[in-house]
């Protein structure tokens, strides 16, 4: 029996801000997880009167922030010359997080290279102790998206930093879709790690490079636009409504519970015409295990 409370990714129901908020209520969400990287919830557009007004208002629907999303696409952290302004702009969501109530910030990284020696490696390991360092000043985390590389490796690469202030935001379908890894697996094996979770389902339709759909330096960037795009109509996978994929949601929700984790179940639905009903359609999936 599942007791891990709901949330929506505000943004997939493509409403704006306030009327996505409104609408996660009424859907029934217990809490949100809002992007905050442009726009009005760019960190440098909020005044500490617009951060406090929007945290009451939040509150007011009864609704927790479940995360923010801090994805600044492109390369990750894999390319030195820009991670300093990248690093900077990471630390400052951080930071609005923590005000409007939530500890923990989810973005990609990148994907980590196979070569713990190679320079790209190095790099992305550096930006990361310095952000998981910050994270956990704040008693935040900086949650890594599953996907680009299989949960052993992803692993392997945290397990090399001082701190957990850069943990996991668990994405099975990501798994499923792009590296062919067991989320159920993966479960166990990035246990200690799991601080948010996205609810999403997909089917693998061929073998790909990872670095071609999450972006490596020598390859397209990455953005969240291709992404969509090709979950819609590529030949690599698609993204489904949930229990149509290839997620194993019976067995993936009792690793959960069996780790202990008792953090957010977050529907993102990056694909469909019709959000709303594709995530009340989620909702309803997920109550049938509580």
């Amino acid at each position: 029996m599942l007791i891990n409370p709901i949330g929506i990714m505000v943004d997939s129901l493509r409403l704006g801000l306030r009327d996505g908020l409104k609408k996660s209520k009424e859907l029934g969400a217990d809490g949100v997880q809002i992007y905050a990287v442009s726009g009005e919830m760019d960190p440098a557009n909020l005044s500490a009167g617009a951060r406090k007004e929007l945290r009451e208002y939040i509150a007011s629907l009864d609704l927790q922030i479940s995360a923010l999303c801090g994805d600044l696409g492109g390369h990750g952290f894999q390319d030195e010359t820009v991670n300093a302004a990248k690093i900077e702009k990471s630390k400052r969501i951080l930071d609005l997080a923590v005000e409007l109530g939530s500890n923990v910030v989810t973005t990609h990284i990148g994907v980590v290279p196979e070569d713990r020696n190679s320079p790209i490696y190095q790099t992305m390991l550096q930006a990361c102790e310095e952000l998981g360092v910050y994270a956990s000043s704040l008693g935040a985390y900086f949650a890594v998206e599953t996907g680009p590389e299989t949960s052993a490796h992803l692993k392997s690469f945290l397990d090399n930093l001082s701190t957990k202030g850069v943990s996991v935001n668990f994405d099975p379908a990501n798994m499923v879709m792009v590296t062919g890894d067991d989320p159920v697996q993966g479960v166990y094996t990035l246990k200690d790690y799991i601080v948010h979770t996205h609810v999403k389902d997909g089917i693998r339709l061929r073998q790909a490079d990872p670095r071609e759909v999450y972006g490596s330096l020598g390859y397209k960037p990455m953005s969240h636009e291709n992404i969509a795009e090709a979950a819609t109509s590529g030949d690599t996978y698609r993204e489904l409504a949930l229990g149509e994929g290839h997620v194993d949601f019976g067995r993936y929700f009792q690793a959960l519970l069996e780790i202990g984790y008792k953090g957010y179940l977050t529907i993102e639905r990056e694909v469909g015409a019709q959000p709303e009903k594709d995530i009340a359609s989620a909702i309803a999936f997920i109550q049938k295990y509580k």
